[in-house]
C-alpha cells in the first residue's frame, strides 16, 4: 500500500510522497478498462474524465454514483453525466450508473489491463480529486494505492456487485431523479431585477389563482436551425438574438428575447392589457416589473431592459449545464447557441406557468401593480 496525499500547504508534498492527481493519471495511463465508484461528482471532474478516457485509449469504463438518487443531485452535474452516459453508450466502452437503495459513501478506482485488475486507489477522494478547481482547492484528500492482487481483486468485486441491477441501474433508466436547481447567476447585479426571499416565493406559489395561462415556447428541433421556412425561428421568441443584426456593427445580444404568446392565450379573459404594467415573481426568487406589448398584446417582455427575460430563461438552461452562453451570435455559425426542442426536454419543462396571484404590490412611483408568479418548472404544474 502506497499512501496518497493532497499538496496543500503547510501539507505539502514530500520527498517520494505522489498526490492523488498524479497516481490516478497514471494508473488511467497504463490501463485499458476502469471501474470507478465514488459518492459525489463534479461537473469539470466528469469533464476531466471524459478527456482522460478518450486520451488513454480506455476501452470499457463504468462510473457510479452512491449518493444522488436519494440526496438530489446537481441539474448541472446530471445533464453533464446524461449526456457522457449516452456518448459511453454510443461508443459501446461503457456507462455512468446511480446507486438506489443506499447512499454509497465510497470512493474506490479500480484499473485493468487486458481483463485483468492490476491497481486500485481507496480512501476519501470523491471524483472532484481529479480536477482542482475553486471549490475544492483547499480541500485535504488522503487516499491509497494498491497492487496487491488480493486486495484489488476485492475491490473489483465490491465495485461489480455496485453494478448489479438490485444495486443501480443506468442514469439514463432513471426518471425519477430529485435534481437540485443551479442558481442561475444571470440575473445577479442587473438593474431593475431584485432578488426575494424564498419565502416569499413560496407565498405567491400557493396564491390561488385568479386566472392562469401556459406559454409554449417555440423553438426548433436540432436539425431545424438552419430551416428558413416560414416559421421564423430566428426572428422571433427566445431565438431572436440569431435574426440579422439591428446594426451592422453589433451582433445581437444572446439574451435577448421575445416571449409571443399565441393568439389562443392572449384573446383569453383576464390576460394583462397591453402597456399595463405589472409585477413577476419567478420561481426561483427573482422580482421585477413587466407588461404586455405588440400588436394584440403578443409579447411579453420585461419592463426597461430587453435583456432581463432571456437572462431569466435561458440563464437557466445555462445554469442546468443544457446550453453555453454566445458572446458572439454573428459568430455562432453552427447555431450551438440556439435554444432547441431537445435542450428544452433535457431540461423537462417547454412551457412557463403565468398565474395572477390576486396580490399587489406599489412600485417606486406609489402605483399599485398586479403580482403575477412565472414558474420555468415543470414541478410547479402540479394541481394546476
Amino acid at each position: 500500500m502506497k499512501l496518497l496525499y493532497s499538496n496543500i500547504l503547510p501539507l505539502g508534498i514530500e520527498g517520494n510522497q505522489q498526490t492523488i492527481i498524479d497516481c490516478f493519471t497514471e494508473q488511467i495511463s497504463r490501463a485499458d478498462r476502469v471501474e470507478i465508484a465514488v459518492g459525489y461528482i463534479s461537473t469539470s471532474s466528469v469533464n476531466e474524465l471524459a478527456s482522460l478516457v478518450e486520451k488513454c485509449g480506455i476501452k470499457s469504463i463504468c462510473l457510479a454514483i452512491g449518493m444522488y438518487y436519494i440526496e438530489g443531485m446537481p441539474e448541472r452535474a446530471y445533464h453533464t453525466a446524461l449526456k457522457l452516459n449516452q456518448k459511453w453508450l454510443n461508443m459501446k466502452i461503457g456507462e455512468i450508473r446511480l446507486i438506489k437503495p443506499f447512499k454509497y459513501h465510497g470512493k474506490l478506482y479500480c484499473f485493468y489491463k487486458h481483463g485483468k485488475p492490476f491497481a486500485a486507489i481507496i480512501g476519501s477522494a470523491n471524483l472532484s480529486a481529479i480536477k482542482l478547481e475553486a471549490a475544492n482547492r483547499r480541500q485535504y484528500e488522503i487516499s491509497a494505492l494498491t497492487t496487491d492482487t488480493s486486495e484489488v481483486s476485492d475491490i473489483a468485486k465490491h465495485i461489480e456487485k455496485l453494478k448489479q441491477p438490485l444495486c443501480s441501474a443506468n442514469i439514463a433508466d432513471i426518471t425519477d431523479m430529485p435534481l437540485i436547481r443551479e442558481t442561475n447567476t444571470a440575473l445577479d447585479g442587473i438593474e431593475l431585477v431584485t432578488s426575494v426571499p424564498q419565502s416569499n416565493v413560496e407565498f405567491y406559489k400557493q396564491c390561488e389563482a385568479s386566472v392562469s395561462f401556459f406559454l409554449q415556447l417555440k423553438v426548433p428541433k436540432a436539425d431545424e436551425r438552419f430551416l428558413d421556412d416560414g416559421r421564423h425561428f430566428t426572428k422571433s421568441n427566445i431565438n431572436v438574438c440569431y435574426a440579422a443584426p439591428r446594426s451592422r456593427r453589433k451582433a445581437r445580444d444572446w439574451y435577448e428575447t421575445q416571449l409571443t404568446v399565441g393568439a389562443e392565450i392572449y384573446h383569453m379573459e383576464g390576460y394583462p392589457e397591453k402597456n399595463k404594467p405589472f409585477f413577476v415573481v419567478t420561481d426561483d426568487g427573482y422580482w421585477f416589473k413587466a407588461h404586455t406589448t405588440s400588436d394584440n398584446n403578443k409579447q411579453f417582455s420585461a419592463v426597461g431592459d430587453e435583456l432581463i427575460m432571456g437572462r431569466w430563461l435561458k440563464g437557466r438552461l445555462a445554469s442546468a449545464g443544457i446550453v453555453k452562453p454566445v458572446n458572439n451570435t454573428a459568430e455562432d455559425t453552427n447555431r450551438e447557441g440556439m435554444i432547441t426542442q431537445e435542450m428544452l426536454d433535457e431540461y423537462g419543462c417547454n412551457r412557463l406557468l403565468f398565474k395572477k396571484t390576486g396580490q399587489t404590490a406599489l412600485d417606486r412611483d406609489g402605483e399599485s401593480l398586479d403580482v403575477w408568479f412565472l414558474a420555468f418548472t415543470s414541478d410547479t404544474y402540479e394541481g394546476e
